[in-house]
């Protein structure tokens, strides 16, 4: 039985070029490393096997990334048990291949699933390794790298509504992913950030070891939470404080366009939201719409907010502390904790929780083709700020662009920025999200909405953070600055141009936990944490 399956899956690859050796070499390794040697035909997918594309594409989030011109791995591996993904490291190390990462394909640049560099890399897929077990009396959950913010929202609410967890509200999200980088969400105000409430860990190193917090050491673990993925080793599986919710909590939005004073309003709220309660999460959509007076263009600014409380008790908060946007009971409503993501999400009231468990919802940041950046602000933005960034919104590239500006303060400001590696804490008012789509027709030209995106980024220049100007991790920009393919020893110097921006002075204690923990540079991307050599 064996010999025959390894005939079949050599066959499956005996076209791939330059190629075709290091595809057997990989497959005859990994052949003699898998423990059932029946498995691997239903692991692994190469090139000319029938469920290649299919596999590829399942959660390939940003379709910039899934054109026929696009690098495609070698192979793909979906791992049922971290004995695979041990047996997929050392092959991998063995021949000279990349890896790659994916546990909900959501990196902005598609890094989990594809690279700009021409070498053969490998996708090693985390979409079987998916469980989520709550532990409600210790409030607590061990969640697998593969499973979706939303598996791991569902089975909360499945068994309370009184705990939560402060991840973000992009459901289809994959856990690991975010949890790596950071992750902002509708409590972080109350509670921080995702991996700030990451209390133990399971990673596989680069010498295929299986390491938890107390043997991986505490530099490794404040590492992985928050430095970015695909840098230290792959994490199997997290444990998860979970933080107290009310069973009713209130969401509300209210919209209003230029000729409803909303840049007025867009302005002071800078100056505003970052001093509510830690209760309120706030946050601003702003993206241009067809005035339903006239038809004409216009901008609207979308008021969004959640408020571990009832409607009775935020009214009279707003009223007090934002009398002019005129927040009214009609423009709220109360619901569970789970079913405000929902509502977040996708702005409909009554979707069933089951919701949460879709891996395909399609978002302006899922399921389609799209370029996003993001900023930092510490200083109100003058009115005539936005007006000037007003009329790039009624560009034709600019259909269907969104900018979220997302309110900072209470819980983040009373964390120091050297605790973990994301520093954006004290001292922001906000964060900003830009976003620009288009259609799969439109790709053609994607070079226009590429620069719409860099224009828009360029205005924002004297208004946002400066030296450096910060950037998300989990909002990945590859405009930003990239390591070379060849991580020579100007490799360092290179990083810290976007090291910087991302981590600010926390990114050379991430360079020296990556020296000490994988000095061969065996996890690497465009932009992952280089060694020192």
């Amino acid at each position: 039985m064996f010999p025959f399956l390894l005939l079949i899956l050599l066959s499956l690859s005996w076209r791939i070029s330059a190629s075709a050796q290091p595809a057997e070499e990989f497959l005859r390794c990994l052949s003699l490393r898998f423990h059932n040697s029946s498995s691997i035909a239903k692991l692994v997918y190469t090139y000319h096997n029938s469920s290649y594309s299919s596999v590829l594409k399942s959660s390939a989030q940003n379709f910039r990334f899934t054109t026929p011109s696009t690098p495609t791995p070698l192979a793909i591996v979906t791992p049922f048990h971290a004995s695979h993904i041990q047996a997929t490291v050392y092959c991998c190390r063995k021949h000279g291949l990349q890896v790659r990462t994916r546990s909900g394909g959501h990196d902005f640049e598609g890094l989990s699933y594809s690279t700009a560099y021409k070498v053969p890399f490998v996708v090693i897929d985390l979409v079987n390794l998916r469980s989520v077990q709550v532990n409600v009396e210790k409030a607590t959950a061990w969640v697998e790298s593969g499973a979706t913010v939303g598996e791991l929202y569902y089975e909360i609410a499945r068994k309370t509504r009184t705990l939560a967890f402060p991840a973000g509200i992009g459901h289809t999200v994959g856990i690991g992913g975010q949890l790596s980088g950071g992750g902002l969400g509708s409590l972080f105000r109350k509670y921080g950030l995702a991996s700030d409430n990451v209390i133990d860990a399971r990673l596989i190193d680069a010498y295929g070891r299986i390491l938890d917090k107390k043997s991986m050491g505490e530099d490794l673990f404040w590492a992985i939470r928050g430095g970015g993925g695909g840098s230290f080793g792959i994490v199997l599986a997290w444990k998860l404080k979970l933080v107290p919710v009310p069973a009713n909590v209130t969401a509300c939005t209210v919209s209003k366009m230029l000729e409803q004073n909303a840049t007025k309003l867009v302005h002071q709220w800078q100056s505003i939201a970052h001093k509510f309660p830690k209760e309120i999460q706030s946050s601003i959509a702003i993206a241009r719409l067809n005035s339903s007076e006239d038809g004409k263009m216009t901008i609207q600014a979308s008021y969004g907010s959640v408020f571990l409380g009832s409607i009775d008790e935020l009214i009279p908060l707003t009223e007090e502390k934002f009398p002019e946007l005129g927040l009214v009971k009609e423009d709220c409503l109360e619901m569970s904790w789970a079913e405000s993501i929902l509502y977040g999400a996708l702005s409909i009231i009554g979707l069933p929780l089951e919701t949460l468990l879709n891996r395909t919802q399609k978002s302006a940041l899922s399921q389609t083709f799209f370029k996003a950046k993001s900023d930092f602000v510490k200083q109100p933005i003058s009115e005539s700020g936005f007006e000037g960034l007003w009329p790039k919104f009624y560009e034709d590239e600019a259909k269907s662009a969104v900018m979220v500006l997302v309110a900072y303060g209470g819980k983040m400001d009373e964390i120091p920025e050297t605790e973990y590696p994301y520093p954006h804490r004290a001292g922001n008012l906000y964060s900003i999200l830009y976003v620009v789509n288009w259609e799969e027709e439109e790709n053609k030209n994607s070079e226009k909405f590429m620069n719409w995106m860099r224009r828009v980024y360029s205005y924002m220049t004297p208004y946002v953070s400066k030296s450096p100007r910060e950037a998300y991790v989990n909002y990945r920009d590859l405009d930003i600055g990239t390591n070379k393919f060849n991580h020579d020893k100007g490799s360092y110097t290179e990083a810290k141009v976007w090291g910087l921006k991302y981590f600010k002075n926390n990114f050379d204690k991430l360079v020296y936990v990556k020296t000490n923990v994988d000095p061969q540079n065996f996890f690497k991307h465009e932009q992952s944490i280089p060694p020192l050599f």
